[in-house]
């Protein structure tokens, strides 16, 4: 009885592009869907709406956080109904500073236990890293590190203990992105709601690390298996003057150890009005009753 061979199409061979171009691909549809899992509401409740509308309503000193404090005009721009919502050094600043206080208060009560188990608000226990918050005038001073005495900006906090640092960046008085240091990750990080890579910020925050750790352990700063990690694929704005807000909210969500970013254009309505209520209560909005 003779035996007939079937011969099968060889699959094709794929090129290495072609593999990573399917891996980004996939990637993204992943993104995607964390994405519509994840997503925002939509509106805030009557009752926050309302305080919101007093806060706007506010003449003179509208908020005041620690060292921070920013005038209605200030606060005028996070109002998505604005004549200027381009944000400035003093809504970024507050609002880092009380992303700061919120990660120091949990490291500090991390291990204080209820019932057992980590204290949980609304149904999920928080997870927030150890980070720092530089303001927006350090960035431009890193060349003249011995001028400016940026090492008295860290008398009180050893930035190498942290798992993350976040360094707001002016780019020519027109943009905003997030630059980052990420200890966990061995990484030197930027985030452009644009997309544009930009050298120059990870060859400055390198001369900082250096130059801080000279400075504080006295000895040059060990850069070995860090890298500079930029991801084009994150949320892009389509506007020229959502910037401040897209950087302020990838700094929210690091500082939740959250890469996959939830957020995008349509909801920056939903975010201004978000953003003003917590500047105004000097906390984030998990830690209100909703």
């Amino acid at each position: 009885m003779a035996i007939e061979e079937a011969f099968w199409p060889r699959p094709p061979v794929l090129s290495f592009e072609t593999l990573r171009i399917s891996e980004r691909e996939r990637d993204r549809e992943i993104d995607r869907r964390i994405r519509e899992a994840t997503r925002l509401p939509t509106k805030l409740p009557p009752h926050i709406v309302q305080d919101i509308e007093l806060m706007r309503a506010k003449c003179g000193v509208a908020a005041t956080f620690g060292r921070e404090a920013i005038k209605d005009i200030d606060m005028a721009r996070l109002n998505p109904q604005g004549p200027d919502q381009w944000l400035n050094d003093e809504v970024i600043n507050i609002y880092g500073a009380i992303l700061l206080d919120r990660a120091e208060k949990y490291m500090a009560n991390k291990k204080i236990l209820v019932n057992g188990a980590a204290k949980k608000r609304k149904g999920k226990a928080p997870e927030f890293l150890n980070i720092h918050y530089f303001n927006t005038y350090l960035y431009p001073k890193v060349p003249k590190y011995d001028v400016f005495r940026l090492n008295r900006w860290t008398k009180k906090v050893d930035i190498f203990s942290k798992d993350y640092v976040f360094i707001p960046v002016n780019h020519g008085n027109v943009h905003w992105t997030l630059s980052a240091i990420n200890f966990r990750k061995k990484r030197i990080e930027a985030y452009d709601s644009m997309g544009h890579y930009r050298p120059e910020v990870y060859k400055t925050l390198r001369n900082y690390l250096d130059l801080e750790h000279r400075d504080k352990k006295m000895k040059p700063f060990d850069f070995t298996d860090w890298v500079d990690h930029f991801d084009e694929d994150i949320p892009k704005q389509e506007n020229g003057y959502d910037c401040g807000v897209f950087t302020c909210q990838f700094m929210e969500s690091l500082s939740r150890g959250v890469e996959e970013f939830a957020f995008d254009q349509s909801d920056m309505v939903y975010i201004r009005n978000r953003m003003t209520w917590e500047i105004g209560k000097g906390k984030m909005w998990e830690d209100s009753d909703g």
